[in-house]
């Protein structure tokens, strides 16, 4: 198991997926934003009625030392009440790749 993880956010545009991962890599919390322009099919309760809406995915990548401070970036930045912020962990990688995500997100201004 690495210390590396995979965030789901989905978002309500392909517009606001950017802007999000771009903020993100910009403040070294994520050392990659995928955003899957796909719209996602979601259906989900809210507020006891039962929604249905196209989103789009935004798939972060980064480290678990980094989450509080992503999470929080994201609920910031983020159009919904309770946006969906789901962390998974990457069990295994290249090592070049989970050495690059490392350096990414590292504080160290040095990088």
């Amino acid at each position: 198991m690495t210390n590396k993880i995979v965030v789901l956010v989905t978002c309500k545009s392909v517009e606001e997926a950017q802007q999000i991962g771009r903020t993100l890599v910009d403040r070294k919390l994520v050392a990659c934003a995928n955003i899957l322009r796909t719209p996602v099919r979601s259906i989900y309760r809210w507020k006891n009625k039962i929604e249905l809406a196209d989103e789009v995915l935004l798939l972060l990548k980064s480290s678990q030392s980094r989450f509080a401070a992503l999470d929080s970036a994201v609920r910031k930045l983020h159009s919904y009440d309770l946006p969906e912020i789901i962390a998974l962990p990457i069990a295994a990688g290249s090592r070049g790749y989970l050495d690059w995500i490392s350096k990414s997100v590292s504080r160290d201004k040095r990088r």
